[in-house]
């Protein structure tokens, strides 16, 4: 039986043969979503049921966290970086961590309402103002202000009926580096790590979190591999020490920090083999391809079942959503 390991991209806002031959692909288990496949509402309704037509089963995913990170704006709330939510909690810590739970709802529901399984969210690394790509991304400067603040964020997400993806495990905070250009280094021990960067992801495995993306980040003193490709990271640690039970989905082995490991298909094969249970390959449909016959003729070993990751439909609260679109817009202003 096909495990569907692979989630690829589409170029357009309409299918291709080609792509539509792609999707159907019993190993093409996922696929997701980018600013470019997208003008309006009704387009990425015909977009997605398209997508459907090829593989009802295939798991349909966005990045659209909030802030910088959010690929559908046109017609969609525009959603804030959480770093308005960590002010917020500084003045009143009660009211953010309410306004987070409203904010995921809003995010989730309005994704689900188009038939889009998940958005990859919530971020869980920390601020420590070193790191540009997180930056204005992450929850908050603190371990507490992030645990109760994302916490609220994942409840909504679930009270709307979207999983939960935290990312980037064990943290990308602390590097300066890019890793969708660079193959960045953390230095620190894995004491400091612990004391800090993994609480949120222990707290938010704890509170019942769907699942968890590593980052392409080589934490130099306990492993030469970065968190993605490591046996280490994702078996010992976060299967065996934390008792993460549920997906781990590689981040996107197109990015620099997963050149290390060679071409699409050893990159495939380093995320399987560590513990991976999806792996991404985006904006290089050549690399997809080749995976997808990588894939066809390799066997891996059972594992958790992405179907766990499908949106649950749910009655559009209407009300509820006219409220948080103001509210959000009060947020921002």
């Amino acid at each position: 039986m096909a495990s569907g390991r692979l989630m690829l991209d589409v170029q357009g806002v309409s299918l291709t043969p080609a792509e539509r031959d792609m999707i159907g692909h019993p190993e093409a288990g996922g696929l997701i979503l980018f600013g470019r496949n997208y003008q309006c509402k009704s387009q990425l309704r015909d977009l997605v049921a398209d997508i459907r037509q090829q593989n009802p089963d295939i798991l349909i995913a966005v990045d659209h966290e909030g802030g910088r990170v959010q690929r559908f704006r046109h017609e969609f709330v525009r959603i804030p970086p959480m770093r308005a939510l960590a002010r917020l909690w500084e003045r009143d810590p009660g009211q953010a961590v309410s306004i987070a739970e409203d904010v995921g709802w809003l995010m989730a529901a309005e994704l689900i309402e188009i038939d889009v399984d998940i958005s990859f969210a919530p971020v869980l690394d920390i601020d420590w103002s070193r790191s540009e790509i997180i930056g204005d991304r992450a929850f908050g400067t603190t371990t507490g202000q992030i645990i109760a603040l994302a916490g609220g964020f994942m409840r909504g997400m679930h009270a709307a009926g979207m999983a939960a993806t935290g990312k980037h495990f064990p943290g990308h905070g602390w590097v300066a580096a890019d890793s969708h250009l660079d193959i960045p280094c953390d230095e620190r021990s894995y004491d400091l790590l612990c004391a800090a960067d993994i609480k949120p992801f222990k707290a938010l495995i704890d509170q019942g979190l769907d699942a968890i993306m590593p980052a392409h980040i080589i934490y130099q003193q306990l492993d030469q591999k970065t968190a993605g490709f490591s046996e280490f990271w994702l078996k010992r640690i976060l299967r065996e020490t934390l008792g993460f039970r549920g997906v781990i989905f590689s981040d996107d082995l197109g990015m620099a920090g997963a050149s290390a490991a060679g071409g699409f298909i050893e990159r495939t094969q380093a995320a399987l083999y560590a513990g991976c249970d999806m792996a991404l390959v985006c904006n290089h449909p050549e690399g997809a391809q080749q995976v997808l016959t990588y894939l066809d003729n390799h066997q891996f070993a059972a594992t958790v079942s992405i179907q766990t990751m499908k949106h649950k439909k749910t009655a559009f609260d209407a009300q509820r959503f006219e409220r948080v679109a103001d509210l959000i817009q009060s947020l921002e202003a």
